[in-house]
């Protein structure tokens, strides 16, 4: 059967393998591997990520040979390549050559050589050498058979985002001059009349070091959005000289889920395939729910397309003060859980696990114990099991909510120290309100405030504290098309200079959401002020009001909207905390409960999670979406589509046994698919079913069943 898959990955089926280090090990090792990986259903891996220094041993002298053999045994056992430019970490000689290129810190002082990532991004020397390395591979591996992908160099940012170095300065002075034009385009961009900051000649101008005081608020966007790009330019000079030598492979770069230090939008524009590195705690009972959201955005940066998880541990991590091994059944549900959200496969870190280094105490699918370790046993049922799931491959998730992630508006409210307060975080609003959307039943795409919204009924900004016109407008077109659009607290606030829109906030949303906030007013610390629900007419557990920790505003509600919960406690007791404003296709109106009107609710507050999944249970209902009466944190449904049929991945995340309602005549990938299930399913622990159904006009909705008490 002919599916979509992306054009980028030469792999027909779904991924399975991990990350695979040969030169770690003696050639005999790399046989027995590749007959292991073949028992364990491995069909393709990635190397050699940090494997530069023993490919290049000195400048210009390259060993290829051992990479050929390896490169040629995995190939005859049929397993593909996902092979690495090698370009993750620079090998020594070059840094002692050009100890420039090291990064700096933010008080100046260089990083020395001895982890990885030991590279500036805006170095001049790095940037050859990257460019002259990735050619050398691509020219040495391109026509290979065994290459699938390209795997451009490993986790940008993850030791090394941002670099203050004299280098990092003058690239960052070219980038202001190229955004700015003149100096005093930069100097009216920067508002530098506070503060005396006035500056007369570019080369004055530094990277934003420790100073005396708080720096410049502009400056640090600029200085984000800057380092955001240097890494881009980085991944650019790689990926076009892929595109010269291949151009008939795809090109990745291995994403770290939601990071906040890198625009993803940016980077999937320039590849063929998003892929992620997901590390989910098991120590977390809820890990899996911003797991969710977190594969919401890896599906959504290439507007829907299947991308591939492309690490996940095993078992348990090398990195966390405490790393909890993952236990029986934990790695299964964590990859079936990518595959359900868009994954086109489930992949690891790492083959075999390490004998010495700073990861040997990271899990591997083989363990220190060979075949016999726990994690190869589980790693070889599982690549069983998944050949179950071939007819999901190139399937699309089906969302009907969507969340904006800007990183603008998460730079710009958190890189600053002026600030009203520094305990209103960007991520946390965005999980909380994913939360609560999850425990619902919906799962939720990632969308850019000038996004195309067609597709969508709810669409929900946790935050956008910079925002202009250009946004508003596509989300006023989304709310007159009937959407209902939810805007947290903090919106509105700057322009892209972090300049305050005149009038204050909401800025250029205040005619969409009718309101006006005339102050901030964070909440003290250790304090929760209460929210109570207009009417009584929102109801949690027999509660009408919930507890507003950590942020308020003082707000004035323009006419024509209504207010739907107030505070109860505090300054603010009385004052307007949650707004809607409904609009018909023509105006706004103050009718309500009317599916053909669309919505702007403003939420001006933190509401607790009880407090957002009644809020949300409302939004929900307006939009004409359904809503889990019962709400339980373990169950997880998301649905796989493609033009004749809905696979619908119904997952229990948690320990004890759930009973769920199942559509009609629906079959399970996982058990025995001829079968039609009864009108019940019983999901043990981290149990998880695949149910086909004929495609349908909606996805299949999946409720806890009344005999789960």
């Amino acid at each position: 059967m002919a599916v979509d898959v992306p054009r980028s990955i030469r792999l027909d089926a779904l991924a399975y393998g991990g990350d695979y280090n040969p030169d770690q090990w003696p050639e005999e090792v790399w046989h027995e591997d590749a007959r292991l990986m073949r028992e364990a259903g491995v069909n393709i891996v990635s190397l050699p990520v940090f494997s530069w220094p023993q490919l290049e041993t000195a400048p210009g002298v390259y060993d290829w040979a051992w990479l050929d053999r390896v490169i040629e045994i995995l190939w005859e056992a049929g397993i593909r390549i996902d092979l690495a430019t090698a370009t993750a970490t620079p090998p020594s000689w070059l840094v002692r050559s050009h100890p420039e290129m090291l990064p700096s810190d933010e008080s100046g002082q260089r990083l020395e050589f001895g982890s990885r990532q030991a590279y500036c991004p805006s170095s001049p020397v790095w940037r050859e050498h990257v460019g002259r390395m990735t050619r050398a591979m691509a020219e040495r591996y391109g026509e290979h058979p065994a290459l699938a992908l390209w795997h451009v160099s490993n986790e940008y940012g993850d030791h090394v985002s941002r670099c203050w170095c004299p280098e990092s300065s003058a690239h960052f002075r070219r980038w202001l001059e190229q955004r700015y034009g003149t100096l005093d385009g930069l100097n009216e961009a920067w508002g530098v009349n506070v503060w005396g900051q006035r500056y007369t000649e570019w080369a004055h101008i530094e990277a934003p070091r420790r100073s005396t005081g708080p720096v410049n608020p502009t400056q640090l966007l600029d200085f984000e959005r800057f380092s955001s790009d240097a890494l881009l330019e980085l991944f650019q000079i790689e990926v076009e000289i892929l595109r010269e030598v291949t151009p008939e492979i795809g090109v990745t770069t291995n994403f770290m889920s939601i990071l906040r230090d890198l625009n993803y939008w940016d980077f999937a524009a320039l590849e063929d395939l998003v892929t992620d590195d997901a590390y989910p705690d098991p120590a977390d009972p809820l890990a899996h729910v911003p797991a969710a959201l977190n594969y919401g955005y890896m599906r959504s940066l290439k507007g829907g397309q299947p991308w591939l998880l492309l690490e996940q541990a095993p078992s348990g991590v090398s990195w966390r003060d405490v790393n909890v091994p993952k236990a029986p059944g934990q790695m299964r549900i964590g990859s079936l859980q990518a595959i359900a959200h868009g994954s086109d496969g489930a992949m690891c870190f790492q083959w075999r696990q390490a004998k010495y280094g700073q990861e040997k105490f990271h899990s591997a699918m083989l363990g220190h114990r060979g075949e016999a370790s726990r994690t190869f046993q589980e790693a070889k049922a599982f690549g069983a099991e998944l050949k179950r799931l071939e007819p999901v491959r190139g399937s699309r998730v089906r969302s009907r909510v969507a969340l904006v992630i800007d990183h603008d508006s998460w730079w710009g409210s958190s890189a600053a120290e002026s600030l009203p307060s520094q305990r209103l975080e960007w991520l946390a609003q965005a999980r909380a309100w994913n939360a609560a959307l999850f425990a619902l039943g919906h799962p939720v795409d990632a969308v850019q405030a000038t996004s195309d919204l067609a597709g969508y009924d709810v669409v929900v900004v946790p935050n956008l504290y910079v925002a202009d016109a250009a946004q508003a407008a596509v989300l006023e077109a989304f709310v007159e098309r009937g959407g209902q659009l939810v805007v947290g607290p903090f919106s509105g606030v700057v322009d892209a200079t972090e300049k305050v829109h005149d009038g204050g906030a909401p800025g250029p949303l205040r005619g969409l959401l009718g309101v006006e906030v005339d102050e901030q007013w964070p909440v003290a610390d250790g304090r929760a002020e209460r929210v109570a629900f207009a009417d009584g007419g929102a109801e949690f557990d027999g509660r009408t009001a919930f507890d507003a920790p950590i942020w308020g505003e003082w707000l004035e509600v323009l006419p024509g909207t209504e207010v739907l919960a107030g505070y109860a406690s505090g300054e603010l007791d009385g004052r307007p905390a949650i707004t809607r404003r409904s609009w018909s296709r023509d105006a706004p109106s103050s009718l309500l409960d009317r599916r053909e009107a669309g919505g702007a609710w403003y939420v001006s507050c933190v509401l607790e999670p009880t407090g957002l999944v009644e809020l949300f249970r409302s939004v929900l209902r307006a939009a004409g979406l359904p809503a889990r009466d019962r709400t339980h944190a373990d169950l997880e449904a998301v649905t796989r589509s493609n033009e004749t049929t809905d696979y619908t991945f119904v997952l229990n995340h948690g320990r004890d046994e759930l009973v769920v309602d199942v559509p009609e005549g629906a079959r399970d990938l996982l058990g025995d698919p001829e079968s039609p299930l009864g009108a019940t399913l019983t999901l043990p622990r981290f149990g998880a079913a695949v149910l086909a159904t004929p495609r349908a006009g909606a996805a299949p909705f999946i409720t806890l069943s009344d005999l789960d008490d």
